[in-house]
């Protein structure tokens, strides 16, 4: 069934990751187009799932705060970001103007905000009754050292969110002229590399809703139909089921461009369709691709590519197990294509076979050659080989994992085809 003009405008608004319709004013019978069936049918997934409670949050900075001692750090200082909501579930926008989270080795955080705006932060701080506000003419990184001095940290090593703004990096460093201002990281990836077992309920969930998702995208395919006009359905697909998110969507040779084309051409019975995705459930992300051949049987080159591609990440799911280096298992999924003829190197499979991920579509750790980061259990990584063949199609199987004693535990599990790409 292909879509309506009035049911792509409908859809064009939807987040996505790929790039969507231009926008357009729907009249409001255009905006009760229907969906098709498939789409339709989908039902929320979300009822009973519960976000990141306070308490946990509490946890996490206690957490940090052992790190910092193991680390020998004296302080953290969080900017807006990823980062800052995992540890406090503040979310904020401010641009130019300073709000921070003030972390040190024992006690709660205290925090530093903009003076206009300190009643507003002062509704979103869950924890941490030390807030104080600096005026436009004012420094806020000097009220920053200020908590510092307080909390006798102010000559040691004060660790800053490697996302943080260089203009707010080096401003904390020039009023802190007796401490070393260097990267948080092992105390930010530290904490957040390693999933517990409700953030991993939140990912599986929100990669349970994008396979659905897509699999209801796939059933509603129709010639002529535009990447832009299948990326709005697949974000339509994830919003029935009470998740926001989008996909990237190639097909045929554009498929042999990754990340996509500038140039992208209408879909024809005989060509692959990659649609690469996902959404946020309560701040975590799933990642998902899924390849098929749509209208017609797959001829035998596209199957055996299909199944090449599927092989290797299987051998990458089963190189994964505690204690292993993050760069075998990008080796492992490589020998298996090389050794299927597209090789060698980064010939055709072009890019890493995985990345971390968690709040962050991509975070730490990557599994890529050269990394030699031992697998740790609550680590969760994408696993995406592919085949990208200039001219002629691009095929790719992406799933998440988390790491357990055991070895890999594939967080959308699927038992899919050429034909049916999609299946739970």
């Amino acid at each position: 069934m292909k879509p309506s003009r009035r049911q792509v405008l409908r859809l064009s608004t939807a987040a996505g990751a790929a790039a969507l319709l231009p926008p357009a004013r729907a009249r409001a019978d255009e905006a009760a187009a229907p969906l098709p069936p498939a789409i339709a049918a989908l039902k929320t997934m979300t009822d009973g799932v519960l976000p990141i409670g306070t308490d946990e949050r509490r946890a996490r900075v206690r957490r940090a705060q052992e790190l910092l001692v193991a680390e020998g750090l004296d302080a953290l200082v969080l900017s807006p970001g990823t980062s800052l909501e995992y540890f406090s579930g503040v979310r904020w926008s401010g641009g130019e103007r300073l709000l921070a989270m003030v972390l040190t080795r024992t006690g709660d955080p205290a925090w530093v905000a903009p003076g206009f705006e300190k009643a507003r932060a002062q509704e979103l701080i869950p924890f941490g009754d030390d807030v104080r506000a600096w005026q436009e003419d004012e420094s806020p990184y000097a009220l920053a050292a200020g908590i510092l001095r307080d909390r006798k940290a102010a000559s040691g090593r004060v660790g800053v969110d490697e996302a943080m703004p260089f203009m707010f990096a080096d401003g904390l460093a020039g009023a802190l002229p007796a401490a070393r201002v260097v990267s948080g990281t092992p105390v930010t990836a530290g904490c957040r590399m390693i999933k517990d077992a409700h953030e991993l309920a939140l990912m599986r969930r929100a990669g349970e809703i994008t396979v659905r998702a897509f699999r209801a995208v796939f059933a509603s395919l129709a010639a002529g139909m535009t990447q832009a006009q299948v990326a709005a359905l697949c974000a339509a697909a994830m919003e029935r089921q009470g998740m926001s998110g989008g996909a990237l969507v190639l097909f045929g040779p554009d498929a042999a461009f990754p990340h996509g084309t500038t140039n992208p051409q209408p879909l024809k019975p005989g060509q692959v369709v990659l649609i690469d995705g996902g959404g946020r459930l309560f701040g975590y992300a799933s990642d998902v691709t899924r390849t098929g051949v749509f209208g017609a049987p797959p001829t035998d080159r596209q199957r055996t590519v299909w199944d090449l591609v599927r092989k290797a990440q299987e051998a990458a799911f089963k190189a994964v197990r505690p204690g292993v280096e993050a760069q075998s298992v990008d080796a492992a999924a490589r020998r298996v294509i090389e050794e299927g003829g597209f090789g060698p190197g980064y010939r055709f499979l072009t890019h890493r076979v995985g990345h971390g991920i968690g709040m962050d579509g991509h975070e730490w750790t990557y599994l890529v050659k050269g990394n030699t980061t031992k697998l740790r259990p609550g680590m969760c990584f994408s696993d995406e080989p592919g085949i990208y063949i200039p001219g002629e199609m691009g095929i790719r199987h992406e799933d998440v994992m988390t790491v357990t004693e055991g070895g890999a535990d594939v967080l959308e599990k699927w038992t899919g085809t050429p034909e049916e790409p999609a299946v739970a």
